[in-house]
């Protein structure tokens, strides 16, 4: 699910072609495909590259203490441009951020599968660290996969004020793999060296798309699968907006969205908020992008049309914004 917004790999377009072909579209060269972007971090930013942890770093200005965001892109891998973009207009909002990459960077295999979630705490600890930033005020910002490990390790850690999940899913699903076509039987990630219970794509449907091998989640005869899978929301503290678009054509991000607030609500757990835009699909969130800009027409790659995409993110980018400064306010 790659979301980048300028430089974006051509991705599941490739997919289309049948089941074999699943998330090829966004394979490494090796593969017959682009490599895996691993962009630098320019003038107002620093490449980090110690023990686990690879990325770029983006300080806010002035002495601080300033709020800060771990900000994980989608399965592109690696350091991608709709990521670094997204660090660039939160840092000039007067955030942190630290862009981590999780798999596709040099250290770490090129399958999104078995990612350690320990990885992200290692980020999480480093920037809480990190001169002029306030530990009190950490907030996990993620699109697509990103979305489904920034809402796992909010379930696992009680020191987050808040989430912002681009185009979420309600649970963790099986891993991908390039080397065999794109789906891996293995689980995404890990915790404790353990694989986190995970869900299995369902059959590929010529017709429907690459969405077809997601609606496993919605399906009532794979509840029990569905049920294992379930990210344990109720267990994080930090409040949360989800944004996605109900024409989405990746994976159904709108009904997984209202699936994590039900089963939040349900189980007393934090406060979600879900920002829904109908002519809109995977490219619904992110800050907005000029008409004259190469990418813009193609924003209704993956559902919506061009003008309810770009609509979506002139609309919802500045509520991202504004939830998360009030969110990460002191006090």
């Amino acid at each position: 699910m790659s979301w980048k917004n300028g430089v974006m790999v051509t991705a599941g377009l490739a997919a289309l072609l049948g089941g074999a072909a699943l998330f090829k579209g966004l394979a490494p060269a090796r593969y017959g495909l682009p490599e895996i972007e691993l962009l630098a971090p320019g003038a107002t930013g620093a490449r980090i590259a110690q023990r686990d942890l690879f990325g770029n770093y983006f300080p806010a200005k002035g002495p601080g203490p300033h709020p800060a965001v771990l900000l994980l892109g989608g399965s592109e891998g690696g350091l991608g441009g709709g990521a670094h973009h997204m660090a660039l207009a939160l840092q000039k909002e007067g955030f942190a951020v630290l862009h981590l990459a999780y798999f596709g960077a040099p250290g770490q295999g090129d399958a999104l599968e078995h990612i350690p979630l320990e990885r992200f705490d290692h980020g999480l600890e480093w920037l809480k660290t990190r001169p002029g930033v306030d530990p009190r005020r950490i907030a996990v910002m993620g699109a697509s996969k990103g979305a489904e490990a920034a809402l796992l390790v909010a379930s696992r850690r009680a020191d987050l004020r808040a989430v912002v999940a681009g185009m979420p899913t309600s649970v963790a699903w099986n891993g991908v793999n390039w080397a065999s076509g794109g789906q891996s039987k293995r689980a995404s990630w890990t915790a404790g060296g353990k694989g986190v219970p995970a869900m299995p794509f369902g059959d590929w449907d010529q017709a429907d798309g690459i969405i077809s091998v997601y609606r496993t989640v919605t399906d009532p005869a794979r509840h029990a699968d569905a049920a294992r899978a379930a990210i344990p929301i109720e267990r994080a503290r930090a409040e949360m907006l989800l944004v996605c678009g109900e024409a989405e054509t990746m994976w159904p991000a709108c009904p997984m969205a209202r699936q994590v607030a039900a089963r939040s609500k349900v189980r007393s757990g934090p406060a979600v908020t879900v920002l829904a835009y109908k002519d809109a699909g995977h490219f619904v969130f992110g800050p907005p992008i000029a008409r004259d800009h190469p990418f813009y027409s193609r924003l209704g790659a993956y559902g919506g049309s061009v003008a309810g995409n770009a609509a979506a993110r002139a609309d919802g980018w500045p509520r991202v914004v504004a939830f998360l400064r009030r969110a990460l306010t002191s006090g």
